[in-house]
């Protein structure tokens, strides 16, 4: 019999969407590996491998089978994805055109030499990042640069606004992605990207105000308050947007800070200046990493406290998800910060979930993780922590964690789309 891998989905399937892999037609017990690719758009190999043994009738359930060794071990079913590793050092796998799919390459070879065994079997497989029926919407009106996700149907949906960190430019991934669960998402870019400003040296609330306030009138979007979920500088700005605008129900804040960060934050006529940084405190780690996670000078007291977030002004409902082992500031602490912050003016207590062993890029599930990453500003690499699965399983949990949080505080609108294409 010749051996063949069987997916379910079987051709195409959603980034998100968990994917089951099986071989048929082996020698009973007999040792195989298994090896997963792909190259993202600029080129850069992704890949993973695993070692199995097959079981008596010659067949291979990655649900039943654990691995013996390889990028992983144990009983991992995704982990030929979340396991990846670049061919380029300190490389990020991240999405830039959500209108195509990822395409998986996974080969079963003979024997436990990844490198050397004969090809058994092969299959070809698409991850999209948009499910059935999701539109893609560019927004230009006024300032506002961004792009809108629709879920199928008329609506009107639970309306999202989505930020990323000091990347800049606009990343829409993890939009398209919230699309398909049934929420109206705008990724929303807010520097170097287009016409706007290419540093955050000054940003003004007044841009995302424009952002929220499209958003709230849009026909499609439920218009009694809208969601903020951002990570990392992201994360900040969601924290200022729900401290100084209206409109805003619910935040979900990933590894955030409690302060305004690189850059000075104005909104009519008031100024959060950016907290002070210490290089001094930059550590280099014995693998030749820099570890930037003391450099913040964070005042929760005295006068320079002026760049700490007005939390107690904002009315949403907060979520914070930390990783415990994120190194490029403190997420955990200032989360709790922001608990005690918050509960001590009378707001709501946020929900606060803290992942151990997860570094600071919480990204949607089976994203390898990118321990370490080059930044413009540094001249080694910033680490910025975790370990792959702990780090993955928390990125599961999280993505379940702010669907429900979503629906809860915002409402429903429409029910959550199957990834199958």
């Amino acid at each position: 019999m010749v051996p063949t891998v069987s997916l379910e989905p079987a051709d195409r399937s959603c980034w998100d969407e968990p994917l089951s892999i099986s071989v048929r037609g082996l020698a009973p017990e007999q040792p195989v590996t298994l090896r997963a690719a792909l190259r993202d758009e600029k080129g850069a190999l992704f890949s993973a491998h695993a070692r199995y043994r097959a079981d008596a009738h010659g067949e291979l359930d990655l649900a039943r089978a654990p691995a013996l060794g390889g990028s992983f071990a144990g009983l991992e079913p995704m982990g030929l994805l979340w396991a990846m590793e670049p061919d380029r050092p300190f490389w990020r796998l991240v999405k830039r055109d959500v209108q195509t799919p990822f395409v998986v390459e996974l080969e079963v070879l003979e024997g436990h030499e990844p490198e050397g065994g004969r090809q058994l079997a092969k299959a070809v497989h698409e991850r999209h990042f948009m499910a059935p029926g999701v539109r893609r919407v560019p927004v230009r009106e006024g300032r506002v640069r961004a792009t809108l996700f629709l879920p199928p149907g008329t609506g009107p949906f639970p309306g999202i606004i989505d930020l990323f960190g000091t990347g800049g430019g606009l990343l829409e991934y993890r939009a398209s992605l919230l699309a398909g669960k049934g929420f109206a998402v705008m990724a929303l870019a807010y520097y170097n990207y287009d016409d706007l400003p290419k540093s955050m040296d000054i940003l003004h609330l007044e841009y995302f105000e424009e952002a929220v306030n499209y958003l709230l009138r849009h026909p499609q979007v439920k218009g009694l308050g809208i969601g903020l979920l951002g990570i990392s500088k992201g994360a900040q700005l969601c924290l200022s947007i729900a401290s100084f605008l209206k409109g805003i129900t619910a935040a979900v804040i990933i590894n955030g800070s409690i302060a305004n960060v690189a850059g000075t934050l104005n909104y009519k006529d008031e100024t959060l200046p950016a907290v002070g940084i210490n290089l001094k405190q930059i550590r280099v780690t014995k693998d030749g990493f820099i570890d930037i996670i003391d450099i913040l000078k964070v005042p929760l007291e005295g006068p320079d406290r002026k760049s700490i977030i007005p939390m107690e002004r904002s009315d949403a409902t907060f979520l914070f998800l930390v990783g415990q082992d994120d190194h490029n500031w403190r997420s955990e602490f200032y989360a709790q910060e922001a608990s005690k912050h918050l509960q001590a003016h009378g707001k709501e207590k946020p929900q606060v979930i803290c992942y151990p062993k997860t570094g600071h890029n919480i990204e949607p599930p089976y994203f390898p993780l990118c321990k370490a990453f080059r930044q413009p500003y540094y001249s080694l690499p910033v680490l910025f922590g975790g370990e792959s699965r702990p780090h993955a399983m928390a990125q599961v949990d999280a993505w379940q964690q702010l669907q429900t949080f979503f629906h809860k505080h915002l409402g429903g609108g429409g029910r959550p789309i199957p990834g199958k294409l």
